[in-house]
């Protein structure tokens, strides 16, 4: 990737790399299971800044899900930094999934 990457180009390609991880427990990606709150990029160094929550505070996968977005966007080209936060505050809750994972999950 070029210096002349724009926020909006860095975060696309943040935001597909964050649609590679999943739930190990559900067929669909953290994204669209409504488990990403924020994704800020800081520049000029593009630091990504990721507000999330997971389906329980007790989920199995506590450690694994934050570690595997960190892991993939600090593969993506001209991200220098990954800061992965943490919040139950609002609580899950089904209806935050896209109507893409409620299909997939058989909610409608």
């Amino acid at each position: 990737m070029s210096a002349e990457n724009t926020t909006t180009d860095i975060n696309e390609l943040v935001l597909n790399a964050i649609k590679n991880v999943y739930d190990p427990e559900i067929p669909v990606d953290v994204y669209e299971l409504g488990l990403i709150y924020e994704i800020n990029i800081i520049p000029p160094l593009n630091k990504v800044h990721i507000l999330m929550t997971l389906t329980s505070p007790s989920c199995p996968a506590a450690e694994t899900i934050p570690d595997e977005i960190k892991q993939r966007v600090s593969e993506v080209e001209s991200v220098s930094e990954v800061e992965i936060e943490l919040t139950f505050d609002p609580p899950y809750a089904t209806d935050m999934m896209s109507e893409a994972a409620k299909l997939e999950l058989g909610f409608l």
